[in-house]
């Protein structure tokens, strides 16, 4: 029997195609790093942002959650980094893509190893250990996990280091002994500064303390003020405010044969507070059916299914929620290219069985399993580009 057409309002699930995948090889955070010090002759790394041009003395400063739109939209805020907006890219005046999901622990992890997640295998906020089938916090790295085991690759900067470029990282000395750190963002000297002042003008001796050159900052209150109170808010501007004079303090600093590049792990969205907007897994139960693990984050979910519910799981999410999130299986997320060109084996099982990437303004929230995520105005994660573009500004002196 031939089957009906579709009713006019039946809903029509969004179409995995037509996911802006992250650009990588060729523009996204995982490129940065390997581009860098390729041009400082650090064998073994290629030159994977064609726009860039080599210097000897290199410094990234990211700024946690600081997205291209979120500059494009504040010139007043941001005069100095909007000033730079046409140097983005090597001159073209084009961001490049965080990666999938867009979020710091994935985005971080991109951005030292200079692979893209489905190598580095840091695939999300939260994310099932396959070893145990607990849920893993890759952030705060809880339960607790043997770093080099679930990142067994060498960071950039170790890479560096051993070739005799002088390598440094200059942030938070809250960050020194972290796993996200060892497996991350290690080699050569870690130091920690506490204010941001601090750090700029550290990180501009560090610069200039090599003939050759890889230094990394980070700043992460603009991030934290987003989540707390949204980036339209008094509290985010004053933050973008701040993070603008940093920049243009370090980039006043810069020795001779030095570039600065000024970039960040994802932008965000602000979310409002009512049901169309946030959808609460946890009084859900057509959404709960069949699912034993809930990962990720509101805008970028890890779902893993029962045993043998798979099908069903990916079904259900796709017919509630597949006009506003891009709904696909594990298999279709990563010959999608979601988590990069290939995914490891060691990997694959943190990939859930279902992955769901937020299309419109909305989130998957969890208000009983995770109040303090639940209640924060500013998200990310998702492949939408106020989210997943973010600036390569660039200050050669």
């Amino acid at each position: 029997m031939a089957q009906h057409a579709p009713w006019p309002d039946d809903p029509v699930p969004l179409a995995l195609d037509t996911a802006p995948v992250p650009e990588y090889g060729t523009g996204s955070l995982a490129d940065l790093l390997p581009t860098l010090a390729a041009g400082q002759g650090v064998p073994g790394l290629a030159q994977q942002i064609p726009e860039l041009t080599p210097a000897d003395r290199n410094c990234v400063f990211l700024i946690d959650g600081l997205g291209w739109e979120q500059i494009k939209n504040h010139p007043d805020e941001a005069p100095y980094l909007t000033s730079l907006l046409a140097t983005s890219r090597g001159g073209t005046g084009r961001p490049i893509t965080a990666g999938f999901p867009a979020t710091t622990a994935t985005s971080l992890a991109s951005v030292g190893t200079g692979l893209p997640p489905g190598a580095h295998g840091l695939p999300g906020y939260t994310a099932r250990n396959p070893e145990t089938g607990e849920l893993m916090n890759q952030l705060r790295w809880k339960p607790w996990t043997q770093p080099r085991v679930w990142q067994p690759y060498p960071t950039v900067f170790q890479l560096a280091d051993e070739a005799g470029v002088h390598t440094a990282q200059v942030s938070s000395p809250t960050f020194q002994h972290t796993p996200l750190t060892k497996i991350a963002l290690s080699g050569g000297s870690f130091l920690g500064r506490l204010s941001g002042e601090e750090r700029m003008d550290l990180a501009a001796e560090q610069l200039a303390a090599g003939d050759r050159s890889l230094v990394y900052t980070y700043y992460s209150d603009v991030d934290g003020k987003g989540h707390r109170f949204g980036v339209d808010s008094d509290a985010w501007r004053g933050q973008l405010m701040y993070a603008d004079r940093l920049a243009q303090r370090l980039a006043e600093q810069l020795p001779p044969r030095a570039t600065l590049y000024v970039t960040a792990d994802h932008g965000m969205i602000d979310i409002p507070f009512d049901e169309q907007s946030r959808i609460d897994f946890d009084e859900d139960w057509e959404l709960r059916a069949g699912v034993a693990l809930r990962g990720g984050e509101g805008r970028a979910r890890h779902i893993y299914a029962v045993p043998g519910a798979e099908a069903d799981v990916l079904t259900v999410w796709r017919e509630v929620l597949g006009e506003q999130f891009w709904v696909a299986s594990r298999d279709e997320a990563i010959a999608a290219g979601w988590f990069g060109p290939t995914v490891d084996e060691r990997v694959y099982g943190r990939i859930g069985d279902v992955v769901a990437a937020a299309h419109d303004d909305v989130v998957i929230t969890a208000s009983v399993n995770e109040p303090h995520e639940s209640a924060m105005v500013g998200m990310h994660g998702s492949m939408t580009p106020v989210e997943q573009l973010v600036p390569l500004l660039e200050v050669r002196s």
